[in-house]
């Protein structure tokens, strides 16, 4: 298949280091954003970082489904661990994601009608970045991520944990899986960890960001190598 590849961060210090990979680029400005459109890794790519929360990045991801066209969607950057395995610099492969601040038959028995409170990701990306696990400096972990607008603290991750299991926790990825749902674009999110519970807040976030987003976008370009030559 030819993919076009939606790539959204949250932060400019997430997407700065895929950036850098970018071919033939040029700018674009929609909706306050601006967007990067190039060659990466041999696949044509539209990248922007969409700025922290649900709506920022859902905006982000339907101007790019809409005026980019693109046929495939991966949110990068970094995330906070909440499974007790997950380590700093893991990086977590979200195969499934789920809002954790939206009760659960809102979406489900209301449009977009959801199976489960869970947006699968895509397959065929779950397999490329299985099949690039090896090549991976840090650890790659495969499983669920929750998305809601608030910093994790001691208070909610034991609620969060028991009722999702989820591997880490982010502020997008949920977001964006949605708006990939209802326009039917195959999706994954590609997050490494910049806090955990015994390394928790914002002041953990701030100083791994960059170590992180590094990380994510050394596997973020062995996917999308994987799936050029696939």
């Amino acid at each position: 298949m030819e993919w076009k590849m939606g790539i959204i961060c949250a932060e400019e210090a997430e997407l700065a280091p895929i950036l850098q990979h970018v071919e033939n680029l040029q700018v674009t400005e929609k909706a306050m954003l601006k967007f990067y459109e190039g060659t990466v890794m041999g696949i044509p790519a539209v990248l922007t970082n969409c700025g922290n929360c649900k709506v920022n990045a859902a905006i982000a991801a339907q101007v790019m489904a809409d005026l980019y066209h693109v046929n495939g969607m991966i949110n990068a950057g970094t995330a906070g661990g909440m499974d007790e395995t997950v380590e700093l610099f893991d990086t977590v492969i979200s195969t499934a994601s789920a809002y954790h601040d939206v009760a659960e038959n809102i979406l489900t028995g209301f449009h977009p009608y959801f199976p489960s409170v869970y947006i699968e990701s895509d397959e065929r990306f779950i397999n490329a970045a299985k099949r690039v696990k090896d090549k991976a400096s840090n650890r790659l972990l495969f499983g669920k991520s929750v998305t809601g607008e608030c910093f994790i603290t001691d208070n909610n991750r034991d609620e969060i944990n028991e009722k999702f299991a989820p591997l880490s926790v982010d502020m997008e990825t949920a977001s964006i899986a949605h708006v990939c749902f209802v326009n039917q674009i195959p999706f994954i999110a590609v997050r490494t960890i910049t806090d955990t519970a015994s390394h928790a807040g914002v002041g953990n976030f701030r100083k791994n960001c960059e170590k992180a987003s590094i990380i994510s976008k050394d596997i973020v370009l062995l996917i999308l190598e994987e799936l050029a030559e696939s």
